[in-house]
């Protein structure tokens, strides 16, 4: 984001090296967090570069100087919206993690437990805790527009048996069966649908 400041006097940009800070709005404690100072160029601006993981607000604060008080900008509301790539990291947090029936994580997960836990963690979506359910969440895609972080449930008949997060070129990450870990797998049958939760 760029910053820009003038002088109330004059209207004019503000000095150079005039002491300017990015702060964001932390929602657990209440308060705003400083997250970078920065001086300004001659011409009175500057840059922030930030990344947010989640939804937040960004205000820029003036620090004050001999002649003026601390002032600070309207909060700038910044939306993140979830995605596939989120979930797939979250996906990927977890391999390795051993399969146990009924497990929701996150020591162990059985295959419905896995995607439940991993889209709450990743995206705040709630899933319920059988594959055969959650194959009606979210909407329907076909498998050729199937994308990274798609949750895949594959089926007997029209009868959800399994449940996966789609890892591109025909793999996804799941919790197989007993006996056996987290991890990326082949998906090993034709039978499947595939569902954008985010």
């Amino acid at each position: 984001m760029r910053v820009a400041v003038k002088d109330p006097r004059t209207g004019k940009p503000a000095g150079a090296r005039t002491v300017v800070a990015l702060e964001e709005w932390s929602a657990a404690s209440r308060t705003w967090k400083r997250k970078a100072t920065k001086r300004l160029y001659g011409n009175g601006y500057n840059w922030f570069a930030v990344k947010p993981l989640a939804t937040t607000s960004y205000r820029i604060v003036f620090t004050g100087d001999a002649s003026y008080r601390r002032y600070w900008t309207s909060p700038m509301w910044i939306t993140v919206t979830p995605s596939g790539a989120k979930v797939l990291a979250e996906a990927k947090r977890h391999v390795g993690r051993p399969y146990r029936s009924g497990a929701a994580g996150p020591t162990a997960f059985d295959c419905s437990g896995y995607t439940m836990y991993v889209y709450r963690k990743a995206a705040g979506k709630k899933l319920p805790h059988k594959a055969n359910s959650q194959q009606r969440y979210g909407r329907a895609v076909s498998k050729s527009a199937a994308r990274p972080g798609d949750l895949i449930v594959v089926r007997s008949g029209s009868y959800g048996t399994h449940a996966g997060i789609y890892a591109g070129g025909g793999y996804m990450y799941d919790s197989p069966r007993p006996g056996t870990r987290v991890g990326k797998h082949k998906i090993w049958s034709r039978n499947y649908v595939v569902r954008r939760i985010v």
